[in-house]
């Protein structure tokens, strides 16, 4: 198998034998998307394991074990195989058994999703931990998952891309990586020499603002501004009669004292149109609305069109419990990563694949005050003017996940 490889990609496979760099008890490797990171950094990982310990147990860590799989293991079992590695994965145990030359480690999987995900890692012996994704992960976690190697010789591997300079593992170990003993490795797009020119362009104009900063020139950057600067009424707002469209959908954030936002969203050859909508403030009109006169809104956004599915607040279970009760619509809990669902929709956003009817006033009149929080410390945006925002959000992550399952199908009935 013939791998190109930048001197960079080079030196993360090869630097706990260099001798300049021997000595060092960690590696950290940030900076921009498809710059070539994570396999390079996989590879490396394992490599130096197989090289240096023999029955060894090793930590890789994602922010979850679905996105480690994906992200990481996938692709670098495939390559470790065409290597002359034999992986035994067994998905269900949560580990992947590693042999090289009659020598065999094992490979633990873990998710650091959240401050409970510690407790999974806790008690283990580890010669060596990787740590992908590293900035998204609670600090917790990763503070346990470096106290289990306690194995002499074990070295601790971190990648990540950039997030806010205020962020505990920029101050703590970027800032500090001399202190640390860590060899830090900052990476661009240009330090993936398989990356085509064309996908190199593809991937510059899905940013703008804060994320092409961070994911497509690799800095850690505060968010500052408005939330969505590419958005341009010129370019996203259309006006005149509603297009057919080949199906529909319904988001919708459900206020009682906050205002509720519902969405009408129809598509038409890859573009999602926002056809209509239903904003209802309480404060503003000086009267509540229960669950059924919010429902009989709904019902009247939705007209006479075939929808396909209703995507709710996740916390709203009295209005979802009303809408099953109907028997007219099919619900879907929303997705509420809130800056996971915000670079979606600025990639959606800047690739032309949203559009707003000049009807949807309150939409584009939020688009101009959602602004990110002052000094916050991390990404927040600022909770107001943020309902019509909101359902945006949970339409966009429902709508992208659909389209990523119905491409991967697609894909799976070829090759078969």
């Amino acid at each position: 198998m013939l791998i190109k490889l930048s001197e960079k990609q080079q030196t993360v496979l090869r630097w706990w034998d260099m001798p300049e760099y021997r000595s060092k008890d960690a590696i950290i490797c940030d900076g921009a998307v498809r710059s070539g990171k994570t396999l390079s950094m996989s590879l490396g990982f394992v490599l130096w394991a197989c090289t240096s310990f023999r029955q060894g147990t090793f930590a890789m860590c994602g922010k979850t074990v679905t996105s480690l799989r994906r992200n990481v293991t996938v692709p670098l079992l495939s390559c470790l195989r065409g290597m002359g590695f034999v992986c035994d994965e067994k998905i269900s145990r949560g580990f992947i058994d590693i042999t090289f030359h009659g020598t065999t480690n094992r490979f633990c999987l873990f998710g650091g999703r959240d401050e409970s995900s510690a407790a999974l890692i806790q008690g283990i012996t580890l010669s060596g931990v990787f740590l992908d994704e590293v900035a998204l992960m609670p600090r917790s976690f990763v503070e346990q998952a470096l106290a289990r190697c306690s194995v002499r010789g074990s070295r601790m591997w971190f990648n990540c891309n950039p997030d806010d300079p205020s962020h505990w593992f920029y101050r703590e170990w970027i800032q500090k990586a001399d202190e640390k003993n860590a060899l830090y490795l900052h990476f661009t797009m240009d330090d993936n020499p398989s990356l085509a020119p064309e996908v190199r362009e593809r991937y510059k104009k899905l940013y703008s603002g804060t994320f092409y900063e961070r994911f497509i020139l690799g800095k850690w950057t505060a968010a500052e501004g408005t939330v969505y600067p590419m958005f341009d009424p010129a370019k996203h707002v259309f006006r005149g009669a509603e297009p057919e469209c080949e199906r529909y959908l319904i988001s919708c954030d459900y206020g009682t004292v906050n205002p509720s936002s519902f969405g009408l969203w129809g598509l038409r050859k890859g573009v999602w149109y926002r056809v209509k909508e239903y904003y209802y403030s309480s404060r503003k009109e000086g009267v509540s609305r229960t669950d059924e006169e919010h429902y009989a809104a709904l019902e009247e956004l939705a007209g006479d069109h075939p929808i396909g599915c209703v995507i709710v607040d996740p916390s709203a279970a009295s209005f979802i419990e009303c809408i099953r009760r109907h028997g007219r619509f099919r619900t879907a809990k929303a997705d509420n990563d809130v800056v996971t669902g915000i670079r979606r929709v600025g990639a959606a956003l800047k690739d032309g694949r949203l559009m707003f009817h000049e009807s949807c006033s309150d939409i584009i009149r939020e688009f101009g005050l959602y602004r990110w929080k002052d000094s916050a410390g991390a990404d927040v945006p600022v909770k107001e003017n943020d309902h019509a925002m909101d359902d945006m959000r949970y339409f966009t992550a429902y709508a992208m996940k659909e389209a990523a399952e119905e491409l991967f199908f697609a894909m799976s009935v070829d090759r078969a």
